[in-house]
């Protein structure tokens, strides 16, 4: 069915003019005495963000690979089919990895590396990530500022203030050797993308270009200093700018006044701007939607675009329909109470949107967890679940169906089991206590689900990396029924889901490490789940690059390819008999 606007809480401009009329007035109730809150550079007001263009070469012509074979695994995405960003990609008999700012290929069957192609003259080039599909990818240049989980004692951080610098993105064509055939340059900030089939929707938050200067006298005086310039900027200070260079060329453009729209209440300065690339065709047009708010989550599925910003506990949420491969359009916003853990608080599902927040000051014993259920066309709210336990935030959850699972930690660990098939009646159907954590949930089938977070002791002191197995299959008495503890392993302290990896054929689990213990940090723990058991087989340790001792993060990510398991990191790839652990081939990056 046709997804419908949420006619009541969006509004459009009528006018470039009431476009400038309304950024002014609400850019000059958020400025201070020292400039817009939380921005740390600033800009002149008096012309547009240059946008020169990135190097481009031409495209190379070569032929083109068969798929992923079903022996071989993907990305550890949150929603089957909604491809997510990543530093590898297994893509038409390949593997493809971006380390360092090195973009690499590598052949599944010859296991070596077939092709490289050097970006480290690019800026935020060190936490690049790919999106591919086929012979192209996306290269895309800084690290996104969505963040995986607030761990123990933390809360997540607010919003990073959207600035006017720019952001890159290059095409790359990997029919041949590797090689950036164009880019694509935004005014503000990478924040997240999503690919459905071949279609990209790249999500970028950006500021107005406003210089404020230092000033002297009363903080009121400065205030209102600020607040004339905020009053003379033209339009031109606000509208996103972009630029797309192929090999014909560098076409410059500016979000036109139409494409951008408000929530019918908003407040701040920024804009929310989601652009739709082919990765077939790069190079086409942007097609950018914009809108007068914030953002520093994503989360998609194939055809509903959801960003939301978590701030001064409260939750904004503002919703695009990607349907299809035209533009976005956006459908509205809403708001709920509490802070988000990450991407994985969201969930879109039989015409609901369900949102679990933590509210309450981060350690002052006030915190609490809730779950929200909204219609997903009006965003308003239906039915909601609060007090997960007082005094607790929320370390993890995982929407699977009609149910949501739920951690709360403190000092021991309630495992919440939540029935949301009643939109307007939530309720808790069941809760498992135990000492220690889960910062990650995953589901493993049959009526089970995967832990992975931290053993504690009564007290709440944690103890080292702990791997639950949980028999969720009857939601009124959830049961662990296997677990494996490494003492002394911290595991990662905020788990990015990429880095873990589930293989259904095998049972194979593997979960990256960390320890105080020279040596013994950047490994992955290998198990085995059969039935209702969890067993170790044991950890897998890259080698160094020769001549190092230490390469910093150690293993990046594990996958299945083939059959084997490979391990990803800085110095090189690792290919190991996921039954014996022993190792099968070492592909040294040079």
């Amino acid at each position: 069915p046709a997804i419908r606007p949420a006619a009541m809480l969006l509004a459009n401009y009528t006018s470039c003019a009431d476009l400038l009329s309304g950024l002014r007035a609400h850019t000059a109730a958020s400025v201070t005495a020292y400039g817009l809150p939380g921005q740390s550079t600033y800009f002149q007001v008096n012309g547009p963000v240059p946008l020169s263009a990135a190097p481009v070469a031409g495209p190379v012509a070569g032929p083109a690979g068969g798929g992923v074979g079903s022996d071989t695994s993907i990305t550890n995405d949150q929603e089957q089919g909604v491809d997510e960003p990543d530093i590898v990609k297994t893509e038409a008999g390949r593997v493809v990895t971006i380390t360092d700012g090195v973009l690499r290929v590598v052949d599944d069957a010859t296991r070596t590396v077939t092709g490289s192609l050097d970006l480290t003259m690019y800026q935020g080039a060190q936490n690049a990530e790919l999106l591919v599909e086929g012979d192209n990818a996306l290269v895309l240049l800084g690290s996104p500022s969505t963040s995986y989980g607030y761990g123990y004692g933390m809360r997540p951080a607010l919003p990073p203030a959207a600035s006017s610098s720019l952001s890159t993105y290059l095409f790359v064509d990997l029919s041949g050797q590797p090689k950036v055939t164009g880019s694509m340059r935004a005014s503000g900030g990478y924040l997240d993308a999503r690919l459905v089939g071949s279609t990209v929707r790249l999500v970028v938050n950006s500021g107005p270009s406003l210089t404020f200067p230092y000033g002297t006298g009363s903080a009121a005086t400065r205030t209102a200093a600020n607040q004339a310039i905020v009053k003379r900027a033209p339009l031109s200070a606000w509208l996103p700018q972009y630029s797309v260079t192929t090999a014909s060329g560098v076409t410059k453009s500016t979000v036109p006044c139409g494409q951008v729209s408000h929530p019918a209440s908003y407040t701040g300065a920024s804009m929310l701007t989601v652009y739709t690339l082919d990765l077939t065709h790069l190079g086409s047009a942007a097609n950018p939607v914009s809108v007068a708010a914030d953002g520093n989550t994503v989360y998609a599925t194939a055809s509903s675009l959801y960003v939301a910003t978590s701030a001064t506990q409260q939750t904004e949420i503002h919703r695009f329909d990607i349907a299809g491969s035209a533009p976005p359009r956006y459908l509205g916003s809403g708001s709920v109470a509490g802070l988000l853990l990450s991407q994985y608080s969201l969930s879109d599902y039989d015409g609901s949107l369900r949102i679990a927040t933590t509210t309450g000051a981060s350690g002052g014993g006030s915190e609490a967890g809730n779950v929200y259920v909204l219609n997903a066309d009006t965003l308003k709210t239906t039915g909601h679940v609060g007090q997960l336990r007082a005094g607790e935030q929320i370390y993890a959850v995982r929407f699977l169906g009609p149910v949501a699972y739920v951690v709360t930690f403190k000092q021991t660990d309630p495992l919440y089991v939540i029935d949301l098939s009643k939109p307007t009646a939530p309720k808790i159907v069941g809760q498992l206590s135990l000492t220690g954590y889960s910062d990650y949930l995953h589901d493993a089938g049959d009526g089970r689900l995967l832990g992975v977070g931290q053993e504690a002791s009564a007290q709440g002191r944690v103890a080292g990396l702990q791997v639950s197995l949980f028999d969720v299959s009857n939601p009124k008495t959830p049961t662990r029924t296997g677990h494996v503890v490494v003492p002394g392993a911290v595991g990662e302290a905020t788990l990015d889901p990429h880095q873990f990896l589930y293989w259904p054929p095998t049972g194979l689990i593997a979960v990256p490490t960390q320890a105080w213990t020279p040596g013994e940090s950047g490994k992955v723990l290998i198990l085995r789940l059969s039935g209702a058991s969890l067993t170790s087989l044991g950890q897998v340790a890259n080698p160094l690059a020769e001549g190092t001792t230490d390469d910093g993060l150690g293993i990046q990510r594990s996958l299945i390819v083939d059959g084997a398991l490979w391990t990803l990191s800085g110095s090189g790839i690792q290919v190991t008999n996921p039954t014996t652990l022993a190792r099968q081939a070492w592909l040294p990056f040079s």
